[in-house]
Parts: C-alpha cells; structure tokens; sequence
C-alpha cells in the first residue's frame, strides 16, 4: 500500500492499516533502519475514565458532590 505525503508533510493512514492495528488517535514515530515506524499509542486508563465521565455528562462539581455524601456516610 502507498500512503503520499502531502505539501504539509501529512499522510493518510489506508483503511485497511489502520483497521487492523486499531485506529488510534495518536501513534509514535520512530525511525529504524530508515524506516517511518507508527506505532498506535493507546489512552491511558485515567484518560479513558476522563472520556466516558465526559460522554455520561458527569463533570468535577458531580465528582465533589459524589465524595462529600460517600465521606457523610462513613
């Protein structure tokens, strides 16, 4: 597969690549043996709770008031 690099020094990912790697937001770049390696770099679990807290709505004053009623209750 041929990915072409444009004026702005951007590619794009085949489809297919990516599909089988897992599509990632963002990869590592490394150089070996000159070659352009991508490796998909994968969120960290505190960034994961971050996105679904952020998908349910849920944000830092639902955290405090979760804490202090769980600290009441002890």
């Amino acid at each position: 597969m041929l990915a072409k690099r444009t004026s702005k020094n951007q590619i794009t990912l085949p489809k297919a690549i990516v599909e089988s790697t897992g599509a990632a937001d963002y990869y590592e770049v490394s150089v070996d043996a000159g070659r352009i390696v991508l490796a998909p770099v994968r969120l960290q679990q505190a960034e994961a709770v971050r996105e679904k807290l952020k998908a349910l709505g849920i944000d830092e004053q639902d955290v405090g008031d979760a804490v202090s009623w769980a600290r009441q209750r002890s």
